[in-house]
């Protein structure tokens, strides 16, 4: 005969421990994702906690970060979650996602590869598909806009390099940055990602548009070509 493992409810906690007191006395920094999740999920179950059931769901897939990028019928499929801890923790985390990758409502100013880089892997190291994206910018490197030109598999072979440059032509950009992903999460460059490089180079200087950089986005790292030594323009 198997016995399940004692647990006390929240209010059976000292006051101290329990976890909306720890975020009103620490702040949601100090708090574990355990405790984080139970404040968003609120009340448990008989004979568990929304911490217990926080701490078993991250036990079940892998940490934080599976959690994250679980989909709602895995989440569903937990015991003790269902369809609305399922539908609140796939919204918090979409609201996480959203405050961290929204670029900044004032003037942004790209010095560095890396203050594009930290911003996108957040919004582009985890998809699924190879997505293109072009920073364009002003000749203070002030970044003006950052649409999304292509989705699929990104090679000179099926991407138009005209495309590149369609909204840097009528925004009148000064340079542009290449940015895409790759969904294996390894951000080393490939033949094809050198070849659209090049590519792209050569029509940016015709167009009088120069490229500046193309970031190759992994899950949690990037590459900057022109950090590699690939030859670059730069904004006049």
């Amino acid at each position: 005969m198997t016995h399940e493992p004692f647990r006390r409810s929240i209010r059976e906690l000292p006051l101290a421990e329990r976890p909306r007191e720890r975020l009103a006395s620490r702040g949601a920094a100090g708090l574990s994702a355990a405790e984080l999740i139970a404040i968003v999920w609120g009340s448990g179950r008989p004979g568990a906690t929304s911490l217990d059931l926080a701490e078993d769901a991250l036990s079940t897939l892998d940490g934080l970060d599976g959690l994250a990028r679980a989909a709602p019928p895995e989440l569903e499929a937990l015991a003790g979650i269902g369809p609305v801890r399922a539908a609140q923790l796939a919204a918090a985390f979409e609201l996480g996602r959203r405050a961290l990758t929204e670029w900044p409502a004032g003037r942004w100013t790209i010095r560095t590869p890396r203050d594009l880089a930290d911003r996108l892997i957040l919004q582009m190291g985890r998809l699924e598909r190879e997505e293109l994206r072009v920073v364009l910018l002003n000749a203070k490197n002030v970044v003006l806009a950052c649409p999304t030109v292509y989705q699929g598999n990104v090679s000179t072979a099926l991407v138009r390099i005209g495309e590149l440059f369609r909204d840097a032509v009528r925004q009148h950009a000064a340079g542009i940055i290449v940015i895409h992903n790759h969904p294996s999460g390894d951000p080393s460059p490939s033949p094809d990602d050198l070849h659209l490089t090049a590519e792209s180079v050569a029509a940016g200087r015709l167009l009088d548009v120069p490229v500046l950089d193309h970031l190759i986005i992994g899950h949690d790292a990037y590459v900057s070509l022109r950090d590699r030594g690939v030859p670059f323009d730069r904004v006049r």
